[in-house]
């Protein structure tokens, strides 16, 4: 007997199932991640994220052309600076890191788009994400706890840093610290500087997960005392997160980004469903590093596994996808 529904049918061959797949990868899906930071001709590998360097800027070019080159319409920065301080000064100065690179890839390769992670906690010497409560800071606050992230205070330093980076030719700021009002701060600093035209992309639910342990060796930011719990989301908290992302909307965000990707797909599926705007996950350090090991363990095949957590982050709902695998994951997709 025939039956009537046979979904196997779809299935039968290659090509079938290429012409009624759902949901497709391709390099404009992907956000690349770089790491730069002083000195020079230097690519200095990241041994908890393998294929992952530092560079200094002066290899830039070259990275910039190459990613444009694989089809990669983004990148987003994160600067090391030579000194660090209290505030993160670097982060808002006309010649640091960051601002140095973003000219640097501009005149390289002035198509590719650069996305600016806007948080201090790579530039200040204690590693948390603002400024922190102590006596010896003019703003501190007795009532609160002594190590407690100060927020309004660390928003006006948000909006300075974000406007040295949008001068320097930033086209996207990307606010990841998780402040309250963030999106709303820097929208209005940039707007206040004749920057209206600049985009902001806010991590919107960014959860403290351990997932996050690598990137903190690419980036020499881990904290020098207690965690970042206090301002960002619990992994538990689903409702929390959209919360979040529905205060970032009415701020004026333009895109919104979810951290990290994997652990977090009914968070994106939630947001998907609940905004039109459009959206990014961060496939993070973690997810990178975990997949890599265990290929070099001989327990999955790295092209395959990384694709399948690819597309599995874009068919939750993610338009875009931050991942250290996005030059690679390109080459596969352009030779499959």
């Amino acid at each position: 007997m025939s039956l009537v529904n046979r979904p196997r049918r779809l299935r039968l061959t290659p090509a079938i199932r290429r012409l009624v797949r759902e949901t497709t990868l391709q390099p404009a899906d992907f956000i690349y991640p770089l790491f730069v930071r002083h000195g020079e001709g230097l690519r200095i590998p990241i041994e908890s994220m393998p294929g992952q360097a530092q560079l200094t800027i002066d290899l830039l070019a070259d990275e910039a052309r190459e990613i444009s080159r694989l089809g990669i319409p983004a990148v987003i920065l994160f600067g090391i600076p030579a000194q660090k301080d209290a505030i993160g000064s670097d982060n808002f100065h006309d010649c640091g890191i960051i601002p140095n690179a973003i000219r640097a890839i501009k005149a390289a390769a002035p198509d590719l788009l650069v996305i600016s992670d806007m948080c201090f906690c790579e530039y200040t010497d204690h590693g948390h994400c603002g400024i922190i409560n102590t006596p010896e800071h003019e703003r501190y606050n007795p009532r609160l706890p002594a190590g407690y992230l100060l927020n309004d205070a660390t928003l006006d330093l948000l909006g300075q840093a974000s406007v040295v980076h949008a001068r320097a030719g930033a086209d996207i700021i990307a606010p990841s610290g998780m402040l309250d009002g963030m999106v709303g701060a820097i929208r209005a600093a940039l707007d206040a500087q004749g920057f209206a035209h600049t985009a902001i992309m806010s991590y919107a639910s960014k959860a403290a997960s351990v997932f996050y342990g690598p990137f903190r060796d690419a980036a020499e930011s881990p904290p020098g005392f207690g965690d970042r719990a206090q301002y960002q989301i619990d992994p538990a908290n689903r409702r929390e997160a959209q919360k979040e992302i529905d205060l970032d909307i009415e701020q004026g965000a333009d895109m919104l980004l979810i951290k990290p990707a994997l652990p977090s797909l009914d968070i994106i599926r939630d947001a998907r469903e609940s905004c039109h705007l459009p959206l990014a996950a961060y496939q993070v350090s973690g997810e990178y590093a975990m997949l890599h090991a265990a290929a070099q363990m001989g327990w999955l095949k790295l092209p395959g596994a990384a694709l399948e957590s690819l597309i599995s982050i874009k068919r939750a709902g993610a338009d875009m996808i931050i991942s250290y695998f996005a030059k690679e994951a390109s080459r596969w997709l352009e030779s499959a």
